[in-house]
């Protein structure tokens, strides 16, 4: 009978955990051994996780969440927002031919002290009735729409905190009483589309380029503020029992 497999004494493994939800994963690092600690070992790491899995919405399955571990609590690690990514086939699938493709990118600061360089796409499309096949955009067009593109995220993203921000990158209602159940792509759409008809508006990726100092009693206040406001919690899915079947003999 073989031997069962032996956990490596020298590692030990931590909960990943986030504020949007409690559970992300697990992380292995070295045991504590002299100075040593296995917190210091696993503060600064930078983790990728599928939006689909942290919400449990397939939907956001094209979603790329990057996670950096900021603390470490027992046997968890506590992680904060370090960017975001479409997945290579999701962007892709967007190219058609016929139209123009509009890009931007702007770099701008959260009210929390947070450097964010966040890079928007949005494609041009027929109008209502026409005939003609191809969609093509001036250059004059173009500009506008860029320009209406980056004024609408810099003015969405400076006037709110990270934690709000990353809920507008992720298709969350803007607040405010004339957009209350307008995202921030559909705000770009929309206007955009006063311009010149576009669709399939996307934040491409977002990348924090600096972060400010935050220590632990901080972090430990968004997860409880985010833990109170939160809806049901997750349950893992483990899976069900399978019979298994009878065999049977000619």
């Amino acid at each position: 009978m073989a031997d069962k497999k032996r956990r490596d004494p020298r590692k030990v493994v931590r909960k990943l955990t986030h504020s949007l939800v409690k559970s992300v994963g697990y992380s292995p690092a070295n045991r504590t051994t002299g100075t040593k600690l296995a917190s210091d070992n696993l503060k600064g790491r930078v983790y990728e996780v599928c939006l689909a899995d942290m919400k449990q919405d397939e939907g956001q399955v094209y979603r790329k969440i990057k996670l950096r571990a900021e603390e470490v609590e027992g046997r968890n690690v506590l992680t904060n927002f370090y960017g975001m990514d479409l997945t290579t086939d999701k962007l892709r699938s967007l190219i058609h031919k016929w139209s123009t493709l509009i890009e931007c990118f702007v770099d701008v600061k959260t009210t929390d002290g947070y450097f964010v360089r966040v890079f928007a796409i949005c494609f041009t499309k027929k109008g209502d009735k026409q005939i003609k096949k191809t969609s093509y955009a001036k250059t004059s067009k173009v500009k506008a729409i860029r320009k209406k593109m980056v004024d609408i995220i810099t003015e969405t993203v400076s006037t709110s905190d990270l934690k709000t921000v990353v809920d507008y990158f992720i298709g969350g209602s803007l607040s405010g009483n004339n957009n209350t159940n307008t995202t921030l792509t559909e705000k770009i759409r929309v206007e955009g589309s006063s311009i010149f008809p576009i669709h399939n508006v996307f934040i491409r990726k977002v990348k924090v380029l600096k972060s400010p100092k935050i220590d632990a009693a901080k972090l430990a206040e968004l997860y409880q503020n985010s833990n109170s406001t939160s809806s049901a919690p997750v349950v893992e899915d483990v899976g069900a029992p399978v019979e298994r079947a009878e065999e049977t003999t000619a």
